[in-house]
């Protein structure tokens, strides 16, 4: 009878080096996959957030309210504060929100329904306040929500046809004498035409670069010459 014959040690170890190799292939492609899938994921999960924030922005500065006695709008170089109406039922009073660039963050702070001048008065000082610290841990961070890493902002006023620094630009005056409760004036008066924010975003891979966005007062109407 004839011996049969089996595979010789080199042909073993020779298989067993390519199915590694194959094995090895295939893992490095499934990392790279994964890899990449992560940061596309990441790259969407700080986009939509940025554009929650843009919108958030647009939304507050759409529903500023100018009272008796208050301003609805101010910018010291270091917080923007407006005067707006309640997010979700405007008998409820007015809010007092404001966003500044805290521990390398854009927030945004808002305080609890106002129906008082008493009432706003302290919040308006207490978002002023609130700056000082934003995006660190303090008595009023749990009325902050960060929005998106920023490296620097600014903020600029529409007025007479262009646009300018705020604190160089006439100074917003719509306040009026009054001991009442503050009632909503939906016409807004001695304020910008409109308002710019220039994000600098700090260079993460996900998003960089500087943004860019104009809000016009949904009020404004231009002269014609």
């Amino acid at each position: 009878m004839k011996a049969s014959k089996g595979f010789t040690l080199i042909e073993v170890l020779v298989a067993s080096a390519i199915l590694a190799l194959m094995a090895l292939m295939s893992w490095r492609g499934l990392d790279g996959m994964f890899k990449t899938q992560t940061a596309l994921q990441t790259r969407s999960n700080a986009t939509q957030t940025l554009q929650m924030g843009l919108a958030q922005w647009r939304v507050d500065l759409d529903n500023m309210s100018v009272l008796q006695g208050t301003p609805a709008l101010d910018w010291d170089g270091r917080v923007l504060r407006i005067t707006r109406q309640h997010s979700q039922d405007p008998k409820a009073g007015v809010q007092v929100v404001a966003w500044t660039l805290g521990n390398g963050q854009w927030t945004r702070w808002q305080s609890a329904p106002l129906m008082q001048n008493e009432a706003w008065t302290q919040a308006w000082a207490q978002a002023q306040t609130w700056a000082l610290t934003a995006g660190n841990v303090s008595a009023n961070s749990a009325q902050e929500v960060l929005i998106h890493p920023v490296r620097a902002w600014q903020i600029y006023y529409h007025r007479d046809g262009a646009w300018s620094n705020p604190l160089s630009s006439a100074v917003i005056d719509n306040t009026s004498q009054g001991t009442q409760p503050p009632a909503v004036n939906r016409r807004p008066q001695n304020l910008p035409e409109g308002v710019r924010l220039v994000l600098e975003l700090t260079d993460q891979p996900d998003i960089q670069g500087k943004l860019t966005l104009d809000w016009v007062r949904p009020t404004f109407t231009a002269v014609k010459q």
